[in-house]
């Protein structure tokens, strides 16, 4: 089968259907209103990913708690903001009724931005701290989870990410690092709880089986203690528990899992490849490979990083331009089991039509990332994201930043 019928072929993911293989990764972009809720300028971007075609669109992270958060206009998921949610889902089901849409909910934990919020951790990582959560204020995290599932639910999404990568709340309760003696510390089995008790409420509570439950998941984080590693100071990769969790997961209702790498805050290039070094993203894709052979047929992995491919001109030695473009690769790890659908991040700012390109034969119209990080910028600086390269709104957002703020460099050179 050539890339294009790959790519373009539908998937099963529980009881719904992907329309095709692509897959929009939760990309954070600073424009909610002052409550929480989807902006015009959120509602825009979202309503051109679902008119792009893609299979599966995840909403950016969406924060259960307005008291601990990363950013400081993030979108919100609670009582309050169910009205605007359901308005703003029913409007990107109007944009195409096919794609399915997921919200990432998420907590940010030690990485909450103390000018704005309260810093909170399991226990404090040097470099970050924050105040020393109780057990009675996780299960209260808890509890704001499953109600966030719920309204979800009510606004009309087809699914939840119950994000535990990254290096938030989800997954600094997993890492080894996380030795505190007490319920959700300590032993594996401490450690897995918060998640496990998660999903089997949420299963519970919501209640219905055509509402999808899955997680993205950093399967190593790359620093001493972080998850995947071989205990509390080392770094040495072991996946021993980051398969027991998905495992565990999957028992407990998951249909899908987004495999991941890194923490941003941390080694940024782990997760989103900087253009100066593409070959670590073929680690990706071993990480992806290993979820999927420890996973049932039914249970969909989603791959991350494949932006840099791009159209083959990427920086990869050793292989032709063709062999390593997006397509080419992407669905060559499709056909060979390694993953059941690509994730684009990134690449989806420089332009969210790219599925509908490849399916009407415009492949030559698609705009590519060009892997400048100009995105990451703006989001590190509090500032509106999105693509600097191919629109001039957000060109002029970073020159804006830039002035008030200062240039930032995010690169490696």
């Amino acid at each position: 089968m050539g890339y294009k019928e790959t790519l373009l072929s539908p998937i099963k993911i529980g009881n719904l259907t992907a329309q095709n293989r692509f897959f929009i990764q939760a990309m954070e972009c600073n424009d909610q209103d002052k409550d929480g809720n989807p902006s015009e300028l959120t509602t825009k971007r979202y309503c051109n990913l679902a008119k792009g075609e893609a299979g599966l669109i995840s909403l950016e992270a969406i924060s259960i708690t307005r008291e601990s958060r990363a950013r400081d206009n993030q979108l919100m998921i609670m009582k309050e903001n169910l009205k605007p949610l359901t308005r703003f889902v029913r409007k990107v089901k109007e944009a195409n009724p096919k794609a399915l849409f997921i919200f990432q909910l998420t907590h940010s934990g030690e990485l909450s931005n103390p000018a704005f919020s309260r810093r909170v951790t399991v226990k404090p990582l040097p470099g970050y701290g924050g105040e020393l959560l109780s057990e009675e204020e996780v299960d209260k995290i808890i509890d704001e989870f499953v109600l966030a599932a719920k309204i979800a639910h009510e606004a009309g999404a087809d699914g939840i990410d119950m994000k535990l990568c990254h290096g938030y709340l989800g997954s600094q309760i997993l890492r080894p690092y996380n030795d505190r003696k007490w319920k959700y510390g300590g032993s594996w089995e401490n450690r897995s709880r918060f998640a496990f008790d998660l999903y089997e409420r949420i299963e519970k509570e919501v209640n219905d089986k055509n509402f999808l439950i899955g997680s993205k998941i950093s399967a190593w984080e790359g620093f001493p203690g972080g998850f995947g590693t071989a205990g509390p100071d080392s770094p040495i990769i072991d996946l021993t528990e980051p398969i027991a969790l998905i495992k565990g997961l999957e028992e407990r209702g998951a249909q899908y899992f987004i495999q991941s790498l890194g923490s941003p805050s941390i080694n940024p290039s782990l997760l989103q490849v900087d253009r100066h070094i593409p070959y670590i993203s073929y680690l990706h894709q071993s990480f992806a490979k290993i979820f999927r052979e420890n996973l049932k047929p039914e249970t969909v992995v989603i791959g991350s990083d494949f932006s840099v491919f791009r159209n083959g001109k990427n920086g990869l030695n050793a292989v032709t331009e063709e062999q390593s473009s997006l397509f080419h690769y992407g669905s060559q790890c499709i056909d060979r089991g390694v993953v059941d659908m690509i994730g684009l991040g990134r690449q989806s700012f420089a332009d969210p039509f790219l599925p509908k390109k490849l399916r009407e034969g415009k492949e030559d119209e698609i705009h590519y990332c060009t892997v400048c990080d100009n995105c990451l910028e703006l989001l590190i600086q509090q500032s509106r994201v999105g693509c600097c390269t191919y629109n001039k709104f957000y060109t002029d957002e970073l020159v804006r930043t830039r002035k008030e703020k200062g240039r930032l460099k995010v690169a490696h050179t």
